[in-house]
């Protein structure tokens, strides 16, 4: 591992954290991934070999414990690791606050999005019976979430379940209501559509709480920068 030549306690933890991928890493863990292909539904571009780096960095740093599980090996943080939540979370909550924001010109993948959404499913909210949710994004291909009683989960095919409501359209409008930059009505006056039963088509947005940092606003500053970004966009594409 490259050093910085510091005795400064924030530059060693830097040589430790910093690299690329490293804390999406913690936060995947923090969601509560156990396994090695359940972290790396959650961070889908990382290649197998640089998650094992990662792993096996922080596990040789002691913010990570790897244990034999039933279906094999699992990763758990330890108190170090756990520690970092705050740093986790305070570099959400200022991304949110100081970065703009504009969807349809972000390169986002559809994987991470369904498996945040399947994390905060809210079970209380769900109809009786069990049911799956098609999703079909522009330039994505077809997903399914599965919505049962205590159990979600994203899967590439209908694992033979009611299929009562498909969502369509950009991905861009799925993203910015998840992360709060718009409201649900919004998002469908972007294109986002829901087809299936009125009933559930309503009661859809309230079946998961929201991306952990949606409530947190965005600057005046950034709001300015933002709508100057969208305005320079709209120029070009003209």
């Amino acid at each position: 591992m490259a050093s910085y030549g510091q005795f400064c306690a924030m530059a060693r933890a830097h040589e430790v954290l910093g690299g690329r991928w490293t804390l999406l890493v913690v936060r995947e863990l923090l969601c509560g991934s156990r396994r090695f292909n359940d972290i790396r539904r959650g961070i889908p571009r990382i290649s197998r070999t640089m998650l094992s780096e990662r792993l096996q960095t922080l596990t040789f740093v002691g913010a990570v414990a790897r244990s034999d599980g039933e279906h094999g090996p699992e990763y758990a943080l330890t108190q170090a690791g756990e520690e970092l939540a705050s740093v986790v979370s305070a570099l959400g909550t200022w991304g949110q606050r100081w970065l703009p924001r504009h969807a349809a010109s972000e390169d986002v993948d559809l994987e991470p999005l369904l498996v945040d959404m399947q994390r905060r499913v809210c079970f209380d909210a769900l109809p009786k019976d069990p049911m799956v949710v098609r999703f079909e994004l522009q330039r994505s291909q077809p997903r399914f979430m599965l919505l049962k009683a205590a159990e979600a989960s994203v899967c590439t095919q209908n694992p033979g379940f009611p299929e009562p409501l498909r969502i369509r359209g950009p991905l861009a409008a799925l993203v910015a209501w998840w992360r709060g930059d718009t409201s649900f009505a919004e998002a469908q006056r972007g294109g986002l559509a829901i087809e299936g039963p009125r009933t559930l088509a309503r009661a859809f947005p309230g079946w998961f709480a929201r991306y952990q940092f949606a409530r947190v606003a965005p600057t005046l500053q950034t709001r300015e920068l933002q709508r100057r970004r969208v305005a320079h966009a709209d120029k070009r594409h003209r």
